[in-house]
């Protein structure tokens, strides 16, 4: 592990794509340099920023600011919080709005907010005029570790989540740590939840460091910054190497087949947010690992055990309203992971556990052992000790 930055120090992680390399500059008030960063990457350029209402009453001003200090114009497309904008209704408004704004094929849109707000404008960019560059401004610690990086874009289909989109990657990622100091804790907790993630997956230094000093990153400063940094070197280089998801990249999707099925069926509503459904699939898949042999026992209750500690909810019985729309059923969450992306001729593809620290590629996992693993576990009842969720 490298020492953690100086809290006053921004750092630029390059993510090596060839001719498309971008990078991400992180760090706290690196918001006031976008303009600056944006009339010398594109001198002459034209905006378009989308964003949503809640960032909009933060951040959007601040935004506008340092594009008129560098003399670009700029426009506003507001949309409302949530998944909700995730949608081809969302879809429609953003892209109108766009070609309303004359937003050309030279010009940018900036996608302004969390990860909905980021793969939302960074799809409509995508198929706007066949093709326009944005930059991505991630307000929530989430999309600062993950989704603002990898060119990852798209929205949701009723059937599932992000079923339909595209790979385009952004031409500057501005991770301002600040921002995060207006997220409420439960929002800090599920983005948190994708910064464990690398070190489950890849890192088990950085798994060890985290157990030790995730209270600090929460505090902020320092600790902060340097788990973010980690986080985002560790997905620009799976990125650089795999960039449309043919192996590798694969590995980062560790907890998001269990978890891309729990938010369909809680209806991608605020009942489990994102990085909630993570945690409890990263906790399944550490579990079913362990139940095929893959790992040991103590091993996938280290990964529950960290994620209980920094206030995640890390089992089924955790999240709100429990027993309805199919999470009380195994047959139902089964045919929700049958539309995961990663199914190929419908055979199942786990991302699972060879340590705490490896993860490995499992394909065709046979069905009947997934069920009856679920099955098992929706019948537990809730551990006695809960999980905070606020």
């Amino acid at each position: 592990m490298t020492a953690p930055l100086k809290h006053s120090d921004p750092v630029i992680v390059d993510v090596a794509l060839g001719e498309r390399t971008y990078d991400i500059v992180i760090g706290r008030g690196v918001l006031q340099s976008l303009g600056a960063r944006i009339a010398s990457l594109r001198p002459g350029v034209r905006t378009a920023i989308v964003t949503d209402r809640t960032v909009a009453k933060h951040w959007l001003e601040p935004a506008e600011a340092s594009l008129a200090q560098a003399d670009i114009p700029t426009s506003r497309i507001v949309v409302e919080e949530g998944e909700i904008s995730k949608t081809y209704a969302g879809l429609e408004k953003v892209s109108e709005a766009l070609i309303a704004a004359r937003i050309e094929r030279n010009d940018l849109v900036i996608a302004l907010g969390g990860g909905v707000v980021g793969d939302l404008a960074g799809f409509a960019a995508a198929i706007l005029r066949r093709g326009v560059d944005f930059v991505q401004v991630p307000t929530s610690l989430l999309a600062q570790v993950d989704s603002s990086v990898g060119g990852k874009t798209g929205i949701n289909s009723p059937q599932g989540k992000n079923l339909l989109g595209s790979f385009h990657q952004p031409v500057l990622v501005i991770a301002d740590t600040a921002v995060l100091d207006t997220l409420s804790p439960r929002q800090f907790r599920a983005g948190y939840a994708e910064v464990a993630k690398y070190g489950v997956l890849g890192d088990e230094a950085f798994f060890t460091w985290l157990e030790k000093n995730h209270a600090d990153i929460f505090k902020g400063g320092s600790a902060r910054e340097h788990a973010i940094a980690t986080s985002c070197r560790a997905k620009a280089g799976v990125v650089s190497r795999d960039e449309r998801e043919t192996g590798e990249r694969a590995l980062l999707n560790l907890g998001h087949t269990f978890g891309h099925a729990l938010e369909a069926a809680t209806g991608f509503s605020d009942r489990l947010f994102h990085g909630e459904g993570v945690a409890i699939g990263m906790v399944l898949a550490a579990e079913f690992s362990a139940k095929l042999g893959m790992i040991g026992q103590g091993d996938a209750a280290r990964v529950e055990r960290h994620l209980a500690e920094a206030g995640l909810p890390t089992h089924l019985q955790d999240i709100a309203g429990f027993s309805q729309e199919g999470l009380a059923d195994a047959n139902s969450l089964m045919a929700l992971m049958a539309q995961d992306k990663k199914v190929k001729r419908g055979k199942l593809t786990f991302i699972l556990l060879e340590a705490v620290g490896r993860a490995a590629i499992a394909k065709d996992v046979e069905p009947s052992l997934v069920r009856d693993f679920l099955q098992a576990k929706l019948a537990q009842g809730k551990p006695a000790q809960g999980t905070a969720r606020g």
